[in-house]
């Protein structure tokens, strides 16, 4: 397959060859030659990759009775956001039901090539974060508990090893063993819905703590101005972060200033999706928590000020991370593919546009007047996926 694009990075077009499902050549476009897919005013990127997603379309990783078929509709779906590789994300809840949930994900992941070829892990996100109103979110309290590592191998052992992310709260006692003990297996560990003390946070990091889950939100909605758990995060060059950039978690002037203190190379955009993205405004579930989403987009616990998820789309993300912060939109893009793929150790297979790397891509167009991402057709392991005028 040849596929005819711009760089992002010069405007300029070029040709890339695929073959076996990776990238072989790039040359300057040639006018002559037939190409698969793309043209002279569209550009190219590599594929998203989302490590925070509960769902979409109307369809929820935390419910139990969830299908490989449903989970593969998903990734179908996702192909039009531009998004080719994500972890599922399994949140606070009983012990049995998280069990089912994982087992639902990994079977998904044996019965389903689409699935499988998007499959890079699961985040598990919580059950053992803070207690406190705020901090916990959308997670149900009854389910909060102090970190236990026999019951994380138990679950680990359903997941046959693919929990790659567990966001914690490292205000528990028993916190410290256990982020050295995920630690050491590979496991990524996460700081988030947090409401430990700047001290505990810096002790996480040595414990060996790596990313900030959703920095800013899971929060208490007042803190002290400082010292406290969001600026220790942010200072902190160990931790990687990731950011919900939907308009409605972080307004527009702290997005432009957490990227410019956490810096671009450690800053990760995540979409924390619920089963209501891409879908119309109303009722939802997360789990076996009700949410709802507004005629705006926002995503809360009914009757509160309470964030649960989101309904972003990580086109939209990375369009409204170019207007709020100022960023170059290949920096944005980076924070949708190559930085997620550094993290999860997969960056010598996904996340740029090298030769050598599966040929997971998106090609798009730019409105840079409006700061709009349109994704025009996705590519998975050299396979065209979604091209938009078929869809339309």
């Amino acid at each position: 397959m040849r596929i005819r694009a711009k760089r992002t990075e010069n405007h300029s077009p070029a040709d890339w060859l695929i073959t076996g499902g990776w990238l072989n050549q790039v040359h300057p476009a040639d006018i002559s030659q037939k190409f698969d897919c793309g043209g002279e005013n569209v550009f190219l990127a590599a594929g998203f990759i989302d490590l925070q997603i509960n769902g979409y379309g109307g369809i929820d990783f935390n419910d139990a009775g969830t299908t490989t078929e449903q989970i593969s509709a998903v990734t179908r779906a996702l192909w039009r956001t531009g998004v080719t590789a994500y972890c599922p994300t399994v949140i606070t809840e009983s012990p049995d039901h998280i069990s089912r949930c994982l087992t639902n994900v990994i079977r998904a992941a044996d019965e389903s090539p689409e699935f499988a070829l998007a499959f890079t892990g699961i985040h598990l996100e919580g059950p053992f974060i803070s207690a406190e109103d705020g901090p916990r979110g959308a997670h149900p309290r009854q389910h909060v508990r102090p970190p236990d590592w026999e019951q994380f191998e138990r679950w680990q052992d359903t997941a046959r090893g693919q929990i790659r992310i567990l966001t914690l709260s490292p205000e528990w006692p028993e916190s410290f063993d256990f982020i050295e003990r995920a630690s050491a297996t590979g496991v990524i560990v996460a700081i988030g819905h947090t409401a430990a003390n700047p001290a505990r946070i810096a002790d996480a990091v040595r414990a060996g703590a790596k990313m900030s889950t959703h920095l800013g939100n899971g929060s208490h909605a007042k803190i002290d101005r400082h010292p406290n758990y969001i600026w220790e995060q942010l200072a902190n060059d160990e931790l990687w972060a990731s950011f919900i950039v939907d308009g409605h978690h972080l307004p527009p002037s702290v997005v432009k200033c957490f990227l410019r203190g956490k810096g671009i190379a450690r800053s990760i955009l995540v979409t924390d999706a619920i089963a209501a993205a891409g879908c119309a405004p109303g009722k939802y579930k997360l789990g076996n928590v009700e949410v709802e989403v507004t005629e705006a987009g926002r995503v809360c616990l009914p009757g509160t000020p309470y964030l649960a998820g989101s309904a972003l789309e990580m086109h939209d993300a990375i369009g409204k991370t170019v207007a709020y912060s100022g960023a170059a939109l290949e920096d944005a893009l980076r924070m949708a593919s190559a930085n997620p793929a550094k993290l999860l150790g997969l960056d010598d297979k996904f996340g740029t546009i090298e030769v050598g790397r599966r040929a997971d891509l998106v090609l798009f167009e730019w409105d840079e007047q409006a700061m709009a991402l349109s994704v025009v057709a996705t590519i998975v392991n050299g396979e065209i996926v979604y091209r938009r005028n078929n869809d339309e």
